[in-house]
């Protein structure tokens, strides 16, 4: 019954605040007459619908009406409680009320199952109140001041117009139109050294989505690691990208782009990977290998 016609009707009203016949015959694929049997059916069964006619008129629910519980099944009631508790969690709605309303409304034990920390280990006070100050400033469409530290060490000042939180590969990001460099940017929030709200407001823009790079554009690099990595490597590769050698080791296939930004990530594994190819990526980490050496032996 929930996926029949009137309730796609009665969610279209509720959502729109009220439509024509005709759009809805559209809509649906349906005659007008087949639309006013429907919203007869609905009033019958003690939905709140009329219609107006002439001009600016349609068909209309009374102001006020919700939805009773038992027009959500039980996977949507599980999969609304589970929304209330990332709320929750993330810290969008601290206090808890709206999951506990919603687990009354619904007669539902409340599961307390997911829990986020937004926190580097040694700075939970700092980490927590950047997040909410992200937060708020991406959810009144507010600008911020930033002080940034660049990939190059460089502290710069921002004003930004943030966007959206983005978590991808164990780290967090701001996605923000950038008003000092006039484009979009994507800031790491670990180098965020401060952040502070602003008064201007401002119309939210979409930001741009990277489409995901095509099979092959980048080359294949194979890597051998030792068995005493394999908590980062199962951490930061797929398990089909994986294979298991027999002594132990192991050989990882992954399509990446041989960047100066992939050495100082394979030198982080110290003697614990190696590069069998391409040949370059060999050549190139063993000379920023040996540049280490030479800058720090004694």
């Amino acid at each position: 019954m929930p996926d029949s016609r009137l309730f796609k009707i009665l969610y279209y009203l509720l959502e729109k605040g009220h439509a024509t016949a005709p759009e809805l015959a559209e809509k649906f694929e349906v005659s007008a007459r087949t639309i006013y049997r429907d919203i007869e059916a609905l009033s019958g069964a003690g939905v709140p619908v009329y219609t107006e006619p002439g001009r600016g008129g349609g068909i209309f629910l009374l102001p006020g009406f919700v939805l009773d519980r038992a027009a959500f099944s039980r996977a949507e009631r599980g999969q609304l409680l589970a929304a209330a508790q990332t709320l929750s969690a993330t810290g969008a709605e601290p206090d808890g009320a709206l999951r506990s309303k919603l687990a009354a409304l619904f007669e539902t034990r409340e599961e307390d199952w997911l829990e986020v920390d937004f926190s580097r280990w040694g700075s939970p006070v700092r980490d927590r109140g950047l997040f909410e100050t992200l937060k708020t400033a991406i959810l009144r469409h507010t600008e911020l001041r930033l002080v940034y530290a660049g990939a190059n060490g460089e502290q710069s000042e921002r004003t930004v117009q943030p966007l959206k939180l983005s978590y991808r590969t164990r780290a967090w990001y701001l996605k923000a139109f950038c008003l000092t460099k006039k484009d979009f940017r994507l800031f790491k929030l670990n180098r965020i050294l401060s952040a502070e709200s602003l008064p201007q407001t401002f119309a939210p823009k979409a930001y741009p989505e990277e489409p995901p790079a095509p099979p092959g554009a980048y080359p294949t690099v194979v890597l051998r690691f030792s068995a005493q990595a394999a908590y980062r490597v199962y951490d930061e590769f797929d398990a089909a990208q994986v294979e298991r050698q027999e002594n132990g080791d192991l050989l990882v296939h992954a399509e990446m782009p041989a960047d100066a930004w992939l050495t100082g990530y394979l030198l982080s594994f110290g003697t614990q990977v190696e590069v069998v190819e391409p040949l370059s990526l060999k050549r190139l980490l063993a000379e920023q290998a040996r540049a280490i050496y030479e800058k720090n032996r004694v």
